[in-house]
Formats: C-alpha cells, sequence, structure tokens
C-alpha cells in the first residue's frame, strides 16, 4: 500500500520534552516531518531533544516554552507554531497532569488544574490551529486514558478531564470535518507514574495481571499510533484508539 509522505510537514507535539511526548517527537521526525517540540517546565530535556534532532536533520525541530493554564497561551502557542516553517499540519495533545484527587478531600484549585491542562488546553489549541489546519488538510491527536471510560480510585478529577477529552475528540471531529480529522489514543500501562504517584511492585504486577498480553507497553507503541493516524488513517476520524494490552478486557 503507498504510504503518504510526511516530509517537510509540520507537528505540533505538547509536553514533547520526555517520556510519551519524546518518543512521538522522534517517530515523526524520523518519518520527515518538522517538529515544534513544547515544554512548560522541562526546559533542559525539551532543548536536549531539540538538539539531537537538529543534528539529526539541520533546522527540522524548535523549542517553544507555554505555561498553557495562563489566558491566551493556546492561541499564542499555535501562531508561533505555525510561523516557524509557515505551516501546521498536526497538533499532538499530549501535555497533562496525573494527581490523586480524593473525594471529599478535593480542592478548587485541583479542579481547574487538572481540567486547565487536560481539557481546556486541547480544545482551545484546537480551535486556534483551525485556520492552519484547514488549509493543510491536516489532523488532531488527543492522548487520552483508558479511565477515561474506567474510573481510577483516587484520581476522580484526572478521570473526568480525560473523559471530557474523549466527547471533545468526537465533537471537534463531527465539526471540523471534511478538512479536519481529530482521533485520540487512550493509552494503558505504558509507562509507570513517577514521584508521589508511583506504585509499589506489586501493584505494576497486580496491573500486568489484569492486562490480556501480560506484560507493559511502551512509548514507541504510542508513537506508532500516532504515526498511523497522521499518514495512513486518511479515512479515520472521531476515534478512540485503545492501546493497553487487552487491559480494558478485564473487571
Amino acid at each position: 500500500m503507498e504510504t503518504k509522505p510526511l516530509t517537510g510537514k509540520v507537528a505540533l507535539v505538547t509536553g514533547a520534552a520526555r517520556r510519551v511526548g519524546a518518543s512521538i517527537a522522534l517517530q515523526l521526525h524520523k518519518e520527515g516531518m518538522n517538529l515544534v517540540l513544547h515544554y512548560h517546565a522541562s526546559e533542559g530535556e525539551a532543548k536536549s531533544l531539540c538538539e539531537q534532532l537538529n543534528q539529526e536533520r539541520p533546522q527540522s525541530a524548535i523549542v517553544l516554552r507555554a505555561d498553557l493554564s495562563a489566558a491566551e497561551s493556546e492561541k499564542i502557542l499555535i501562531q508561533h507554531a505555525a510561523s516557524a516553517w509557515g505551516r501546521l499540519d498536526v497538533i499532538i495533545n499530549n501535555a497533562s497532569r496525573f494527581y490523586r484527587t480524593v473525594i471529599g478531600k478535593v480542592t478548587e484549585y485541583e479542579w481547574d488544574d487538572l481540567m486547565s491542562s487536560n481539557l481546556k488546553a486541547p480544545f482551545f489549541l484546537a480551535q486556534a490551529a483551525l485556520p492552519y489546519l484547514a488549509k493543510t488538510e491536516g489532523c488532531i491527536i488527543n492522548i487520552v486514558d483508558i479511565h477515561a471510560t474506567r474510573p481510577l480510585h483516587d484520581y476522580s478529577i484526572y478521570c473526568i478531564s480525560k473523559s471530557g477529552l474523549v466527547m471533545a475528540t468526537k465533537i471537534l471531529a463531527k465539526e471540523l470535518g471534511p478538512a479536519i480529522r481529530v482521533n485520540a489514543i487512550a493509552p494503558g500501562a505504558i509507562l509507570w507514574p513517577e514521584g508521589e504517584n508511583a506504585l509499589s511492585e506489586e501493584d505494576k504486577q497486580k496491573i500486568i495481571g489484569h492486562t490480556a498480553l501480560h506484560r507493559s507497553g511502551t512509548p514507541a507503541d504510542i508513537a506508532k499510533a500516532v504515526l498511523f493516524f497522521v499518514r495512513d488513517g486518511d479515512y479515520i476520524t472521531g476515534q478512540v484508539l485503545g492501546i493497553d494490552g487487552g487491559r480494558m478486557l478485564f473487571t
């Protein structure tokens, strides 16, 4: 099957400095795309990744810092991203916050913080990008979570925000077609949480034991799914693709 060339097209990846975001950036760059690497706090890692990509192919990547909770930040980020090479073809809404919010102790700050990063920012980035993506018949890919439809204990607001992003994916796909395709990817056990959200080895093994493939995935699995939607998914929009090793088959 003939594949659509991506050389010279431009992708904005939010939260691109590390983990899944960096893997997505590396995959799309390998296919010839130019990359706009967004970061908020991970400046060193973002600049290191950008340098690596530019060593492989000169003038093929830039970094842009943005606090997506700030007013008008989405519009400014899109304008700067589109001006780098005079076009914008793909937005990967990967940036996200993840932490516990125990019912009975949830604060309004936590609600606003999680909803802003996980739902508001992707929506307003999509809205700001409309004229650019329509011109290139581009696409938007939202990174959601299997817990958008399967509540995770003690992570109520995170789950609500990702559930909202699933609905936003479907609404945007319906309203932005036929020029712009919008899809989502729902990772399962791809990378284990860090810091205060870290899991014990017992908890990790329990999750893997309730996964049909009996193993965790890798960021490369998400990156390959992104590439499929970008390059090969011309007749796919409004869909959520689970990359979870069969985790959703278990109760």
